[in-house]
């Protein structure tokens, strides 16, 4: 079974940043900045946060992994809806 998470990380330094970034963008959806949407089975979280652990500095940075209630819909409101009307976003 898999569950969506939204990913949010606050990362102090721009190495970091980089790599958090890239690793998030392989395994999730970018819906704002420093916040990915992502769908994860119980192993591949745990494999996911263990990487996260790897790749920050857990005396400066904060990434937090917010499990999202089951469901289909997601609505953005304001500028932040960046993909067309016709997009559609399907989670791994």
């Amino acid at each position: 079974m898999r569950t969506r998470y939204l990913v949010c990380y606050d990362i102090a330094d721009e190495g970091r940043l980089t790599r958090v970034y890239r690793y998030l963008k392989g395994v999730g959806v970018p819906v704002q900045y420093s916040v990915f949407l992502c769908s994860f089975t119980w192993p591949e979280l745990q494999d996911s946060v263990s990487r996260l652990n790897d790749l920050i500095d857990a005396k400066a940075d904060d990434v937090r992994l917010c499990p999202l209630p089951s469901g289909d819909t997601i609505t953005t409101l304001g500028c932040g809806d960046r993909l067309p009307d016709s997009a559609t976003v399907v989670l791994p």
